[in-house]
């Protein structure tokens, strides 16, 4: 309790004292290419994976006659854009973001350069931190939609190589019974995946206290706590948004 209490404080301090529209701006810009930009290869390169493992799982799993194989699609798409693309995606997200955000802070709150901000007249937590939130609210549900189209497309390329299934076939089960909703709900979870990582992230750099060492242990416990975080989210909106999927 807390953790959590100085974790909402620390995000009240984002909204006091606040520098000027420019500025956040051109700092929230400079984030987003550092957050979403320099994120695209590793999500493409998992993406394409993921739905290329997904299409030839389930094509060897139902192998029942009574079973068209348009549904082996149907079932990449959904597991692709429920779960799949924004969860997974978060997780790597989490890794690679999560880990540079908190180290980031963290070096400068060992180095004093937080303190000087402070001494400054700056809202040091507004400064650094809202544009990484905001940047990162932004360009993760890009990053979501990259890599669902990615892991679907990933899925028909291997569908056409291995001949599990035909490419008429899996265009076909793509199509049928699709629920728009879908993408909207992949798209609520992006952000929620993208606040928390972001947030979550900064908070545990910037308390970071000590040496290099606190820095290294900091980034752990920034990667950990987010993948948790988005774990329990995604059963939460699951458990919330999931009856508003049916046909």
């Amino acid at each position: 309790m807390k953790s959590l209490g100085k974790f909402i404080i620390f995000i009240g301090q984002l909204f006091v004292r606040r520098e000027s529209f420019k500025t956040y701006a051109v700092r929230t810009v400079d984030e987003s290419i550092k957050v979403g930009y320099n994120s695209v290869f590793i999500v493409v390169i998992v993406s394409a994976f993921m739905g290329a493992v997904t299409t030839v799982q389930t094509a060897y799993n139902l192998i029942s006659p009574l079973i068209a194989d348009p549904i082996i699609a149907l079932v990449v798409r959904d597991m692709t854009l429920l779960e799949l693309a924004p969860t997974i995606t978060a997780i790597v997200y989490a890794g690679k973001v999560g880990s540079n955000i908190a180290g980031e802070l963290g070096t400068m709150k060992i180095t004093e350069q937080v303190d000087a901000l402070e001494v400054m007249g700056i809202n040091a937590t507004s400064y650094l931190v809202l544009p990484k939130i905001i940047g990162s609210v932004l360009m993760f549900p890009i990053l979501v939609i990259l890599a669902g189209f990615v892991s679907i497309y990933g899925g028909y390329l291997t569908a056409l190589v291995t001949g599990v299934i035909s490419g008429t076939d899996y265009i076909l089960g793509i199509q049928m019974t699709f629920i728009p909703f879908a993408v909207t709900f992949a798209l609520i979870k992006a952000v929620v995946f993208g606040f928390l990582v972001a947030a979550i992230s900064s908070y545990k750099g910037y308390f970071t206290t000590g040496g290099a060492l606190e820095v290294g242990q900091s980034s752990t416990n920034a990667v950990t706590s987010s993948c948790i975080a988005i774990l329990a989210a995604d059963y939460l909106l699951a458990y919330l948004l999931a009856p508003l999927l049916t046909p």
